[in-house]
């Protein structure tokens, strides 16, 4: 008898704690996914903003702003695969090769804007874009790098939950992953 109820007392313990582990992992996925909304809605701006300087595409060489057609299809191109990239990722924002197409997407974008703002140190014809542009850019990235530094942390604490024994057998049995941060822009 005692046998039996230190067997039922044993098996109630476990089924708490594995519901208790259970809720610390989805509660730790959700808090990394809502990371995400916070980022997503930062690189959002950027998108807007870059996608608000570029000319029409029949009048690229004769934008409002100086520089030449290369620039604003090189931008172009970046914003727009830093947009899919960002489409693909808000679907399932914990998966790592998501977040490595996002990643990478981002640093063209970045190079692509960087660049324009380092031709402008040497182009005697003026900047290529206007003061303003540049500030507002400035101020996004900024915004994004702690949005980017949030996430990663969320992700972090996530990948260890999962990591952690032995709530890594039910992160194994219920399909949890690890995921994958991104590098944020000094």
């Amino acid at each position: 008898m005692t046998s039996s109820l230190l067997f039922w007392v044993v098996l109630a313990v476990l089924a708490f704690w594995a519901v208790g582990a259970y809720n610390r992992l989805v509660r730790k996925r959700s808090e990394a996914n809502t990371a995400f909304g916070a980022l997503e809605a930062e690189f959002a701006k950027q998108v807007a903003l870059a996608l608000q300087c570029l000319p029409e595409e029949e009048e690229a060489g004769q934008s409002q702003f100086e520089g030449g057609s290369a620039f604003w299809s090189g931008l172009r191109g970046a914003v727009l695969q830093f947009n899919a990239s960002l489409a693909a990722a808000k679907a399932r924002p914990l998966d790592p090769e998501r977040m490595a197409a996002l990643g990478a997407a981002h640093e063209v974008l970045n190079m692509s804007w960087d660049r324009a703002e380092r031709d402008d140190a040497h182009d005697l014809a003026g900047p290529r874009l206007p003061e303003n542009i540049s500030a507002e850019r400035q101020q996004l990235v900024r915004l994004s790098v702690a949005a980017t530094e949030q996430f990663n942390n969320a992700v972090a604490q996530y990948n260890d939950a999962i990591d952690q024994f032995p709530a890594s057998v039910l992160a194994w049995i219920f399909g949890f992953r690890a995921a994958r941060g991104l590098r944020a822009r000094p």
